[in-house]
């Protein structure tokens, strides 16, 4: 079975996040450069932080996910008006372009 493939553009961000919680939390949590390996501090400051901040990312994506219906409902309504507003403007201006009594050749 096939895994989709997600766009490029969301691969893309999913590697920025990623590569921004890496240098966060690497920053954060590693102090010193002289050995190979981590230190059991630095191991588990890493596995924390990197947890926070993939709980964190979660919560915001949740949240983006329940307001994102609403948010494209009102940038369609929005759409909607602006479209009805134009046809009606370009109406009007259909009517007022028309000289009355003016009739056409041959009247």
């Amino acid at each position: 079975e096939r895994v989709p493939v997600p766009p490029l553009f969301q691969l893309r961000d999913f590697l920025l996040i990623y590569n921004r919680m890496t240098e966060l939390c690497f920053r954060h949590c590693v102090s010193n450069l002289n050995y190979r390996l981590l230190t059991g501090h630095e191991e588990t400051c890493l596995d924390s932080c990197a947890g926070k901040l993939v709980h964190s990312n979660h919560r915001l994506m949740s949240a983006y996910v329940a307001l994102m219906p609403s948010i494209m409902q009102r940038r369609v309504s929005d759409y909607e008006a602006r479209a009805a507003q134009a046809s009606q403007n370009s109406a009007q201006a259909g009517s007022a372009t028309a000289l009355p009594g003016a009739g056409g050749p041959g009247a």
